[in-house]
């Protein structure tokens, strides 16, 4: 038994059903679905997935295997019927996931996952020993998360030879530091980790309802406790590999400055990420 974690853009209680029905019949056990939802569903899906497996760390045991399934598979041209899926391990956990480079950036970049296994569906359905009706079924299906992306966790979690090519992840790096998240506080989590010296003040632009912006002079803090409350501060936060976050203490900071994920965080000073 894994625990197992899905993280999609398809989330509505139709597909929740779907999907954990689907997963208990392969697995013995319903997943945890996680809604990548919001105007960037991809940033959010990056953040949360390196956060799933860094909380597989520090047990002070050995611990379980765990699963993470991923599905961002928008349609943009480039394949057909949406970009392919892919697999690969950290440590003894197992991620499938769609091959979408912003999506697996973070991993890239934090845990040096610089290869994943791509796979064909029609190859990797075929080679199971399918009937080809339930090949084209599977392969051409829009709802691939539900059908294919399952079974290839299934299938690689089994030890089974899965048809795949092993590919390097292109590189992909947003210029400025964006917002990945807002969580349940209106906390900011950027994505990345800032270059920052506590004590030092940036200058962070305000987004106002007509469309112009007020700058806000932003002191940074060493942890939430030490931010004066009902103020803003930038602090070291709980994701990522201590990433940034603008926070208010009492309030939300994604309200008071306009911000949502994928927003730039816009700043008048020169930041830089941390190497």
């Amino acid at each position: 038994m894994y625990p197992i974690t899905y993280v999609t853009d398809c989330f509505d209680g139709n597909a929740r059903a779907r999907l954990s029905t689907r997963i208990g019949a392969l697995f013995g056990q319903s997943p945890t679905i996680v809604a990548a939802d919001g105007p960037d569903p991809e940033s959010f899906a990056a953040l949360t997935l390196l956060d799933c497996l860094i909380a597989t760390e520090s047990l002070g045991e050995e611990g379980h295997p765990t699963i993470t399934l991923l599905n961002i598979a928008p349609r943009d041209g480039v394949w057909p019927n949406g970009v392919p899926f892919c697999w690969f391990r950290y440590g003894q956990h197992l991620v499938a996931s769609t091959f979408n480079p912003r999506v697996l950036a973070q991993v890239q970049r934090e845990l040096g996952i610089e290869r994943v296994h791509v796979t064909d569906i029609r190859a990797a359905v075929t080679a199971a020993g399918f009937a080809p009706a339930e090949v084209e079924k599977i392969a051409g299906t829009q709802f691939r998360s539900l059908w294919y992306l399952p079974l290839l966790a299934k299938w690689v979690a089994d030890g089974r030879d899965v048809p795949s090519a092993e590919t390097a992840i292109p590189e992909t790096y947003d210029s400025e530091p964006v917002v990945a998240v807002v969580d349940n506080f209106g906390n900011c989590k950027l994505d990345r980790r800032l270059d920052l010296t506590f004590g030092a003040t940036l200058t962070v632009a305000q987004r106002n309802d007509d469309g112009s912006t007020t700058p806000v002079d932003v002191i940074c803090y060493p942890h939430l406790t030490a931010v004066p409350r009902n103020s803003p501060g930038i602090i070291p936060g709980s994701s990522g590999t201590g990433y940034t976050e603008l926070v208010i203490r009492g309030a939300s900071a994604a309200t008071t400055f306009g911000l949502q994920p994928g927003d730039p965080l816009s700043t008048t000073a020169d930041i830089c990420s941390v190497a």
